[in-house]
């Protein structure tokens, strides 16, 4: 008996869990101040004491990857930062990262260290969030992830203590980060005073670029911000 010809299978469409979409200016690294494109993905296997995104470890919506570059095109602005959570968490992030790079946007993503980062597209601007002890999750730090660097791209320490700050100190020296990529300090919010971060840089003449997240500057823990 013939088994007839089998229906073809619908071609996987790739989504994305989102938590938000929104226009701002871009906060931290090299780029800050740039009008830019948010794309906050849901999910992170992270917990870090001081996370301002705690909100986006769940829920959201899922999207097409058409849909989500239809909704980043309709703000009109080149640069486009995909964030989180921990976008990495989301394999989809990978192929959505090449699509946006591929759609002529300058693209970057921030990314926690945690996850392997040797498949984003060479295209993409890498801030690698390298945890210190005070985050809570230093134990989680991928080191092979900066072996995939390039000049453009940034390792970012936040700073929580003093300790956090010798730690960071030590670990730009025992793997010869200067030079290789920018590197930024950042005072934890709330917790670590700016001032004093920026003095302590001063005296080592730390080869590094103090960073405030103006996001906050201006607008606070506002979300969407």
């Amino acid at each position: 008996m013939s088994r007839g010809v089998q229906p073809a299978r619908a071609p996987l469409v790739e989504r994305l869990r989102v938590s938000e979409i929104f226009l701002s200016l871009q906060g931290e690294s090299t780029c800050v101040g740039l009008p830019t494109v948010f794309v906050r993905l849901t999910g992170c296997p992270l917990r870090c004491q001081y996370c301002d995104t705690a909100y986006a470890f769940q829920g959201g919506e899922k999207h097409s990857l058409e849909t989500l570059l239809a909704r980043v095109a309709a703000y009109q602005v080149r640069q486009v930062t995909v964030t989180g959570g921990e976008p990495l968490a989301q394999p989809a992030c990978l192929l959505f990262l090449r699509q946006l790079c591929d759609a002529g946007y300058r693209v970057s993503l921030e990314t926690s260290g945690a996850l392997d980062t040797a498949g984003v597209d060479p295209r993409v601007l890498k801030v690698l969030d390298l945890k210190t002890p005070g985050s809570g999750e230093v134990e989680r730090n991928l080191y092979r992830n900066l072996d995939t660097l390039a000049p453009r791209d940034q390792v970012k320490f936040v700073i929580c203590d003093r300790t956090d700050y010798e730690w960071a100190r030590e670990q730009i020296a025992q793997r010869r980060l200067v030079g290789r990529c920018e590197l930024l300090f950042s005072p934890a919010w709330g917790q670590q005073d700016p001032a004093q971060l920026a003095q302590w840089i001063l005296d080592d003449r730390l080869a590094v670029r103090f960073q405030l997240q103006l996001h906050k500057v201006l607008w606070g823990d506002e979300p969407g911000r």
